[in-house]
């Protein structure tokens, strides 16, 4: 099965930005540590606290993501150094992005966050991310790796990458209007309004996106996508000069997709002489996703020293990837994989799914894959930071979440035959015939994260605890009505200890030097006695910077004790999402970052 990677030959693009601001500009290099205000949602906040972490991360400013006009996220993450990748769709609607050396299937190894909560599907139960955020309406991707990132999990052995999505401005009114059009007519069109005063602010937001595809399938079918994305925030704040400054913030966020992918490949001959086609037979193809979240966050100041911010939230992402499963010629089925690696073999069933012959009733088989994903859960940090009387800075951040997801899952089959090339429904299956189940995941967090700075020194332990309870129901394919009695449950339990130490040195203002060594930690499948991914994960790298020069380099070690691997269909799989023990593995590697400025020489060209 052979997929490809696509980039337009062409886009045009026009915006309108229209604000009225106050301008502030801050030098980093001159702020004390504890006068860096990050907002609430994010965990960087700015390029300066990205660079002065003691472990590997980034930050991906809105200047970034402006400059090149990103809409897919795997074009916004290429330059990062650690972060791997490989295409299925041409378009990043669903990236398998890898985070030092991490499994990239579904990008179901890392953590995946929006504004500061966990945005994947149903991060513990069924962590495949069939849904991504859309990056054409974020402001800022921060990554994190290495010992850099205990506080956030579940999976904390490659990394983190949190979005944050458009904010509410800080003072008086901004708008923005953008549209791009392209090739295969690809087009965008993005909007945005928000207005604060200095009790309350909004931000309303529309973004669309389509493309008609660029592969090929019966002439004139459309192999592309239509998106949409609404949201919406709202925020209530105290005054200015109120001696414990507290917000409260509402999201509110909706997702729409429909886009005509397939999982059915081409032969390797096709591919190289017509690698744009696609087979007749993959015509009803569809994937029809939805997703909401609503998302509430209360930050306070207590003293300008000691905050809380707490975050609850509830998203809902419900798909129907309707798509071809297999193909049947005289009671023989045979899988897609089967037909595709030995086209030799397998000739008649070959010209059925090329739609090149006329095919009996039921020969092809569709499987509604329709699931629905629940995931919620109430957050909280506290950060307390202050001098001691030697001169050092202290800061302890504690954090806790309870979070519940689940995956509902009831799928079915449908029969269709093809002729003259086109497709055409021949029976109906039952509804949860191929499908009926729920996996489910309960899960408390916490961490300690403590920082203590001394003149050029920072030093950052820590500690995570996950404890998380994983169950499936699974009712039977006779069992429409999921009576709980004819059902087959299994349940596995798991407790974690994730500690982690990471250190930063200031030799100069040209160099500094980081490193640490923590444990990684990734939660097992739901199978009694299943054992999670564990890992001790070691990094040491440099900063430097000379004059319009800058760059990091940095080693990496991970020692797994256990790698787990999943079932997953995007790989060949069956597609039931058992995890599955790969034993001991080391993964190691180099990161290399080099940045030129060329802004001083661009000044005195104009």
């Amino acid at each position: 099965m052979y997929r490809l990677l696509h980039l337009f030959p062409f886009i045009f693009t026009t915006s309108v930005l229209i604000a009225q601001e106050n301008k502030i500009f801050i030098t980093d290099s001159i702020q004390q540590l504890d006068e860096v205000i990050i907002k609430a949602n994010t965990i960087l906040g700015n390029k300066f606290v990205a660079q002065n972490r003691t472990g590997a991360s980034y930050f991906l400013s809105t200047e970034e993501l402006n400059d090149f006009g990103y809409s897919d996220i795997n074009r916004a993450l290429k330059a990062v150094p650690g972060v791997n990748f490989y295409e299925e769709d041409g378009f990043g609607l669903r990236p398998n992005i890898s985070l030092r050396g991490t499994s990239p299937q579904r990008s179901s190894k890392i953590t995946l966050m929006e504004d500061g909560v966990l945005i994947a599907p149903a991060p513990y139960s069924s962590p495949a991310a069939y849904y991504f955020p859309s990056i054409a309406r974020m402001e800022a991707v921060e990554i994190l790796k290495g010992s850099s990132q205990v506080q956030y999990g579940p999976f904390t052995t490659g990394g983190v990458i949190n979005m944050i999505s458009t904010t509410i401005p800080e003072e008086n009114v901004k708008a923005k209007f953008q549209s791009s059009y392209g090739s295969y007519n690809s087009n965008q069109i993005y909007t945005s309004i928000g207005q604060s005063s200095e009790n309350i602010g909004y931000v309303i937001e529309y973004l669309s996106m389509s493309s008609d595809g660029f592969k090929k399938l019966n002439m004139f079918e459309n192999t592309g996508f239509d998106i949409t994305d609404l949201m919406g925030k709202i925020r209530i704040q105290s005054d200015k000069n109120s001696s414990t400054p507290q917000l409260f913030e509402v999201k509110y966020h909706l997702f729409d997709e429909l886009s005509n992918e397939t999982y059915l490949g081409i032969t390797k001959q096709d591919f190289e002489n017509t690698p744009f086609i696609r087979y007749a037979t993959s015509q009803q193809d569809k994937m029809d996703a939805k997703q909401t979240q609503l998302m509430l966050t209360h930050s306070i100041n207590l003293t300008p020293r000691f905050t809380i911010v707490t975050n609850g939230y509830k998203n809902i992402f419900s798909r129907n990837w309707y798509k071809l499963n297999n193909v049947i010629l005289n009671k023989v089925s045979k899988s897609l994989d089967d037909v595709l690696n030995n086209p030799l073999e397998n000739l008649d069933f070959l010209n059925v799914l090329k739609g090149e012959v006329n095919s009996e009733r039921d020969a092809l088989i569709l499987r509604a894959n329709n699931r629905v994903y629940t995931s919620m859960g109430l957050q909280t940090k506290i950060d307390i930071h202050w001098y001691g009387n030697s001169g050092g800075f202290h800061d302890i951040e504690v954090g806790a979440r309870y979070h519940f997801d689940e995956e509902d899952r009831f799928q079915w089959e449908d029969g269709y035959q093809i002729q003259n090339n086109s497709l055409s429904l021949t029976s109906q299956g039952a509804k949860g015939a191929k499908g009926n189940r729920i996996a489910s995941a309960t899960a408390f967090a916490s961490y300690v994260l403590y920082k203590y700075k001394f003149n050029n020194f920072t030093f950052t332990p820590g500690i995570r605890i996950e404890s998380i309870n994983l169950k499936r129901v699974d009712y039977g394919s006779s069992n429409p009505n999921r009576n709980y009695q004819n059902s087959d449950v299994r349940e596995n339990d798991i407790t974690a200890f994730i500690p982690g130490i990471g250190f930063n040195y200031t030799y100069s203002n040209q160099v500094s030097f980081f490193g640490g060594v923590h444990k990684g930690f990734s939660p097992p499948g739901n199978a009694p006695g299943e054992k999670p991914e564990k890992s001790t994960n070691f990094e040491l790298g440099s900063r430097f910077a000379n004059g319009k020069l800058s760059g990091e380099f940095i080693g990496y070690f991970n020692d797994y004790t256990n790698l787990l691997g999943s079932d997953l269909a995007a790989s060949g799989g069956t597609g039931s999402l058992d995890q599955f023990n790969a034993g001991s593995v080391h993964v190691s590697g180099i990161e290399l970052l080099l940045n030129y400025n060329f802004t001083l020489l661009l000044y005195g060209i104009f």
